[in-house]
This record gives structure tokens, sequence and C-alpha cells, in this order.
């Protein structure tokens, strides 16, 4: 009976050795040695070497200058720590009183933006932080974005259309746009917004 249970312990010991130290070292290493940027979190600097986003989080966005993204149930948006969808089905009245009061919302601060209205834009994603939507959800708020900025539609496109990311290795996926990436280089050309932005929705050059 003892030589079994000491069977037993070196075995759990070996084991919690190779898979609870070893094996996360090595692994830790190798991410660190050949995909550092995306290892740490694909954190986004600006100039100056602040950090004012993740490229992988969504956040908000509630300066008429900026793409705005789709809404997050993650915590109070966008939380990292309590990502996840509302759970709510398609019967839900709750569901339905934040969706219209999204639509309500997007219509009068979009008034010059076709209908209907992409579906993403008064959806959420299932994690929460989606960061990205499709080039048609970007391109939906282009008028908004022109009339903050004083430029003209054409040149807000184009900004967006430099920034399409097309399907992974071709055939992945579809294509989207990366809102924070976007909002950046609206930033880098027409330079930031003259109204201030709130904490989360800081955008830099």
């Amino acid at each position: 009976m003892r030589k079994e249970i000491l069977v037993a312990v070196r075995a759990a010991v070996v084991t919690l050795v190779l898979t609870g130290i070893i094996y996360p070292l090595i692994i830790t290493g190798a991410a660190q040695a050949l995909f550092p940027w995306a290892a740490n979190g694909s954190l986004v600097h600006n100039d100056k070497g602040a950090t004012v986003g993740s490229a992988l989080i969504g956040q908000m966005f509630t300066n008429p200058a900026y793409l705005q993204g789709r809404p997050s149930a993650a915590g109070n948006g966008y939380d990292a720590t309590a990502s996840g969808g509302s759970n709510l089905g398609p019967t839900s009245k709750r569901l339905r009183e934040r969706a219209s009061a999204d639509i309500i919302r997007l219509r009068q601060e979009n008034p010059d933006a076709p209908l209907p209205i992409p579906g993403e834009l008064v959806t959420t994603s299932a994690s929460g932080l989606d960061p990205e939507l499709s080039p048609e959800g970007a391109f939906w708020q282009v008028s908004r974005v022109a009339l903050a900025r004083q430029v003209s539609p054409e040149r807000i496109r184009a900004v967006i259309a430099g920034n399409v990311d097309g399907r992974d290795f071709g055939i992945f996926g579809e294509p989207r746009v990366n809102v924070l990436a976007v909002n950046r280089a609206l930033d880098r050309q027409f330079g930031r917004p003259t109204s201030r932005l709130t904490p989360t929705a800081a955008a830099s050059k």
C-alpha cells in the first residue's frame, strides 16, 4: 500500500512539474519570441508610446467624428473581465427595447445615412468585445463622420476602404474593418476632432 502511494505521489509531482511549470514556460517563451505583439495583448500605442487600446478588444466611441463599433453586453461595455453576450432571446422584451432605442439613436445621429441600418450596429457580439465591423457597417457611418470633421464623404470613404482587411488566407472569414485602426487613421489624416472624447473613447494619432 505504501509503495503504491509513493508511486502515485511521484506521478502527480512529475505531472505537475511538466504540465504546470515546464510546458507553460516553454509555450510562453515561444510566444514571446515568435509573436511578442500578439502574446502581449495586441496593444496599440500612439506616437508617444501610450496605450490607446487593443486591436482585439472594442471600445466605446461617442464622438461623432469617429466610427462607432457594435453595442456591447460585456459588463458596462467592452469589459474584458466580463466578456459575454446578453443571452437574450428573440422574444425578449428587454432585447427589443434595447435594440429599438439603438435604432432611434442611430437614426438621430446619422440622419443622412441610408436605410436600413446594418444589423450589426444594433446587435451585440457573443463576446461583447468585437473590435471590428463589416465594411458595410463602417461605410454606413460615413456621412456623420464627414460632417463632424468637415471633409467630403469621399475622403472618409477612402480612409475606410484603405483599412479593410480581407479574408484570412483569401478564404476564411469575411472582409472586416478594425474600428480603432480606422479612427487612428482618420486622426492621422485629418487631425483630432476639437470636441472632447470620453476617456474610454480616446483614439490617437
